[in-house]
This record gives C-alpha cells, sequence and structure tokens, in this order.
C-alpha cells in the first residue's frame, strides 16, 4: 500500500485542546506513521508518498457510532420487516447499510443485535478489505427473556444456566461483545415495555461473568431505573439509552404517562465512580418524528444528558441505526442532540471519538490521532470545533488506511 500524505488547516488530534495548524499526517499501510507540522512530517515521509492537501479544512479522527442495528432498515416496522428477509439478501443490504456509516464519516460502529451471525460475517469482510465499510464490533444476538426484547433475533434464555449457555454460543460464533437486554423496550411487540427490568440481578451477573471469563465487555439495554441499578451493580461496560423511566403513575384517573422522577443520584454517582459509558442514543431522525415523539419527554432526556455531563458521566455517541427514523447516513445529526443538551463542539467530538474509542476498548487503535494507531481519519471543511455542521458533509474517509471517497445526500434541515 502507497505512503500518503494528508495536509490540512489543522489536525484535531482527539484530546480537547490537542490541535496541530498548518498540519500533515502520514500514513503508511493501515497505520498513522505520523503526525506533526507540515514541514516536520514531509521529512519523515518516503518520496514516492501521495500527497493531498486540503487547504482550509480539518483532519480529525474517524467517527465511532456505539450503537447500530445493521439487520435493521430504519423503516416504521425494523423488527417485522426484518422476518421477510433471507439471510442471503439481508448480508447484502447490512453491507449498504455500512457502507452508509463509512460515508457519514464512521470508521467503527458497534453491531448491538444480530441475527444468524451475519453481522459477524460482515465484519470479517469489511477487514479482508473484500467490502468497504468502518471496523465493525459485533454482539450477535442480544441475551434477553423467552419473548423479551428482540427475541426474534435468537438470544432468548430464562435463567442463569441458559444465560450462561447463550453467551458462551454467541462468543464461539464469533461475536466481539456480549449484549443484554436487563429491560424491556418499546420496538418488540406484546413484549415487556421499556419500564420493566427482564432479569434479576443474578441473571445479569451470570452473564457479566461469562463475558469476563472470556475477556470481553458487557453492554447493557437498561431503560428502567430498577434495570439500571441492576447493571451498574454488576459492573457491565456500558450502558444503553440509560433513560431511568419509572412504571406508569397509577391512580384515580389511570394516568399512563405523567412526569418522570429525577435520576437517582446516587446511582448517577455509582455509574461516574466505575467509569461506565452511557449511550443516550438519540439519533438524527428524530426531528422528522415530531408528530411520534413525546416532546416532553425528550426535552427531560435532554436535560438528563445535560446533567449527566455536568456529574461526570462518559457519554459516548451511538444512533440506534436501524430503529424506525433512525437512518445509517444521519450520524453526524445526532451529535447535535449533545449540543441541545448543553455540551460544547468540542466536548461532543470528544464524546465520539476519544470517549467512545475508551468505552469500546479499543483506546490502543483508534479514537485520537498519533503515530502507532490505525490510520482511521476523516477530513471536514473548515474547524468543527466552531459548529458541528461540517461533519455533515465528509470531504474523504479514511477507515485502517484505506481511503474512501464518500457519496454524499443532499443537505438535510439542521436538526
Amino acid at each position: 500500500m502507497t505512503a500518503r500524505l494528508v495536509t490540512a488547516d489543522r489536525a484535531l488530534l482527539g484530546p480537547s485542546g490537542e490541535v496541530i495548524q498548518e498540519a500533515a499526517v502520514l500514513i503508511r499501510e493501515e497505520t498513522i506513521a505520523a503526525v506533526g507540522p507540515v514541514r516536520e512530517v514531509m521529512a519523515q515521509a518516503p518520496a514516492d508518498a501521495v500527497r493531498v492537501d486540503y487547504p482550509g479544512a480539518s483532519v480529525m479522527p474517524g467517527l465511532i457510532d456505539c450503537h447500530v442495528h445493521l439487520v435493521l432498515d430504519a423503516g416504521p416496522d425494523p423488527l417485522g420487516s426484518l422476518a421477510a428477509w433471507h439471510d442471503h439478501d439481508l448480508l447484502l443490504a447490512m453491507a449498504g447499510r455500512a457502507r452508509q456509516l463509512l460515508d457519514s464519516g464512521v470508521t467503527t460502529a458497534r453491531d448491538l443485535g444480530d441475527r444468524s451471525g451475519l453481522a459477524t460475517r460482515l465484519r470479517d469482510a469489511i477487514a479482508a478489505g473484500r467490502l468497504p465499510g468502518p471496523r465493525l464490533l459485533t454482539s450477535g444476538p442480544p441475551v434477553t427473556v423467552t419473548g423479551g426484547h428482540c427475541w426474534m433475533l435468537g438470544g432468548q434464555a430464562d435463567n442463569k444456566d441458559e444465560i450462561r449457555a447463550v453467551v458462551r454460543r454467541t462468543l464461539r460464533a464469533g461475536a466481539d461483545l456480549v449484549k443484554i437486554m436487563v429491560s424491556g423496550g418499546a420496538l418488540t411487540p406484546g413484549g415487556p415495555p421499556s419500564w420493566q427490568p427482564q432479569f434479576t440481578l443474578d441473571e445479569v451477573r451470570a452473564a457479566v461473568q461469562e463475558a469476563r471469563r472470556f475477556g470481553r465487555r458487557v453492554a447493557a439495554h437498561a431503560h428502567a431505573t430498577a434495570a439500571i441499578a441492576t447493571a451498574v451493580a454488576v459492573g457491565v461496560d456500558t450502558i444503553e439509552h440509560c433513560t431511568f423511566t419509572e412504571p406508569p403513575l397509577a391512580g384515580p384517573a389511570q394516568i399512563l404517562d405523567g412526569p418522570r422522577p429525577p435520576a437517582p443520584v446516587d446511582l448517577v454517582k455509582a455509574i461516574v465512580a466505575q467509569d461506565i459509558a452511557v449511550c443516550p442514543t438519540l439519533h438524527g431522525g428524530i426531528s422528522d418524528l415530531a408528530d411520534q415523539v413525546d416532546q416532553d419527554e425528550l426535552r427531560r432526556l435532554l436535560r438528563q444528558i445535560r446533567d449527566h455531563h455536568a456529574a461526570g458521566v462518559r457519554l459516548i455517541a451511538g444512533t440506534d441505526a436501524g430503529v424506525p427514523g433512525a437512518g445509517f447516513s444521519r450520524y453526524a445529526e445526532s451529535l447535535d442532540w449533545f449540543l441541545r443538551a448543553g455540551m460544547t463542539a468540542d466536548e461532543v467530538l470528544r464524546a465520539a471519538t476519544v470517549d467512545a474509542a475508551e468505552a469500546l476498548g479499543l483506546a490502543e487503535r483508534t479514537g485520537r490521532i498519533a503515530p502507532g494507531l490505525d490510520a482511521d481519519l476523516l477530513v471536514v471543511a473548515g474547524d468543527p470545533r466552531t459548529g458541528l455542521a461540517p461533519l455533515r458533509r465528509p470531504l474523504a474517509v479514511v477507515s485502517r488506511g484505506r481511503w474512501h471517497t464518500p457519496i454524499v445526500p443532499s443537505p438535510r434541515r439542521a436538526a
């Protein structure tokens, strides 16, 4: 692979405030060989290096989507439509969705809900260079109760022994991590609601212990406050959604959707103390679903993101791509929700790169621009620290040293 020298007005190295002006990045094979001022890096480049200049632009770490579902089509009933797909055709569709992620500047994605090991097969094809796409981490079918949230993906288990068996089977099939549905969710018809826990403390602990035996991380789907408490108690690595949803208020008027209490302060402190990362999964298509989204609940979730950030919770970016309205090409728009919650652009960029890589166990491979790390890069016009709009139209994407010119959709209305 020919060495490449990428120059830009600035290199955003990843950690807040670490910027090199009039910068260059030297790529050899799949790795970042050097980064620094143009003259210094040029002196290290081989004579036959291909130089690509981006005046007025920024080069930064590739983006990380910590929560996607490549088997889902982002339509109004993605789980229902999934049943009609044959695995062969579904794998082709998933490859197209992975390409959309790459076009959006995503160089790493974590797939948290799979069927038949298809995401693992796609992961390996991308890693071998046979298909374009981001680096994938895959969980396989999530562990859930019989008839529980996303039961049709194949990970049903109803006691500790069955949970251990599902975890072992999933890891043997090649999964990179374990996902467990600690609470119900809104996506599965007839399944437990979001505010209802699905597993006991001991059952979730069994999943975590089994994953740890094989050196794997655990992502916990948890909406219910009780489910979040369980996930924290057993020491998962990331909590997905983390909405602190309570059961409907009951009373003479049978109120079904009353105000929710704030997240328990002690529980948030425990999340911070254990450095458990939280992925809120607010996606770029929410603005298109205004007639379907409870606006009071959305405002509550934004306040919660603001409060969690102020409390020191490690927030990471993830879109839940594949669920209704959550398209695979709208990652940059999803980041606007962090801005609306009160975070700065620089803080949001960190959540999408440095902090995401650390939460996924990839800090020694990606999330920053530094010699020795994988060449996962994004080039955008202007300076995204002054506003995230440039992320919507990437100029170039580099994934593990492979150069990719994105197919960028028409500009959308700002979220």
